[in-house]
């Protein structure tokens, strides 16, 4: 259902109100540059500062810009349950494809919290990719766990961060192969693709979308060498992107790669300092994009 390069999209603010135009914009960009999916309000879109009518239109935009070529999976996490249920319902009445889920994240519940609240939303209707991000969440969706989800109907992936490779294996063991996996981690796509994966849900892609999914191309087709020249040319810019708080070098990049592009973040979240923005000047150049 889910394969290749899946951006994790920005959200563009201008004088700190959401600019829709501009976001179509970018959606559509990202469909002509070979993009296999798309998701809105995620992390990287800034989604934790959204309200919830920012994020329903920033969803129902992203379902009607694409218009079927390619599908949305609608960023929908909270630690409130019946929050949680909200976006999903929401994201469902867009015409969303899919919902993206983090386990409870501040509140911290066991296993059995975390299943209970992953099964309410997975009992809505629409397909559900599980979101493991113990970095962030400060929990983690154990093997165990996911096999259960897994076995319920609504539960049809994992967008893996947890930035431990055999995790790919084991989930694979335990969920079954047919069960998605999709790395979180763009520096580590090319071997969770070669453990079992099926693509990235990918911070790069907002800003190379061409390369990345020529990267995920390359693997699925199993032309390693060429993977891992792409690989090589990518991994100064994954990196970069990172070099502060994410998603400040991404949306400054896509200042450089699209101008015009606004780079403005929402509080809390602050401009990339000098070094960071030089990293990503010379990442960029590096990939041949500047």
């Amino acid at each position: 259902m889910f394969f290749g390069s899946i951006p994790a999209l920005v959200t563009p603010f201008a004088a700190g109100r959401v600019d829709l135009a501009i976001f179509r914009d970018f959606v559509e960009w990202q469909i002509d540059e070979g993009s296999n999916a798309l998701v809105p309000c995620g992390t990287t879109g800034e989604a934790a500062t959204l309200s919830v009518e920012e994020h329903r239109a920033l969803i129902a935009l992203a379902v009607e810009t694409s218009r079927g070529r390619i599908p949305v999976i609608a960023g929908c996490g909270s630690n409130n349950t019946a929050h949680a249920i909200e976006l999903t319902r929401n994201a469902k009445e867009a015409g969303a494809d899919a919902a993206l889920h983090v386990p409870p994240y501040y509140n911290r519940p066991n296993q059995d919290g975390i299943y209970a609240h992953l099964a309410a939303v997975a009992d809505l209707g629409i397909p559900v990719v599980l979101y493991n991000v113990p970095a962030r969440t400060i929990t983690d969706i154990a093997v165990e766990t996911m096999a259960r989800l897994s076995r319920l109907p609504g539960v049809v992936a994992v967008k893996d961060a947890t930035g431990n490779l055999a995790r790919v294996s084991a989930q694979r063991e335990a969920c079954g192969k047919e069960f998605v996996q999709l790395s979180g981690n763009d520096d580590m796509a090319l071997g969770f693709n070669a453990m079992g994966g099926k693509g990235c849900i990918s911070v790069t892609a907002n800003v190379a979308p061409k390369l990345c999914a020529q990267f995920q191309e390359t693997t699925r087709e199993g032309r390693w060498a060429e993977a891992l020249e792409l690989q090589d040319r990518l991994f100064p810019l994954h990196a970069a992107l990172f070099s502060d708080a994410s998603p400040g070098p991404v949306k400054y990049a896509l200042s450089r790669v699209r101008p015009g592009f606004p780079a403005e973040l929402r509080a809390p979240m602050t401009e990339p300092s000098a070094a960071s923005k030089k990293a990503v000047d010379d990442a960029l150049a590096h990939a041949g994009l500047a």
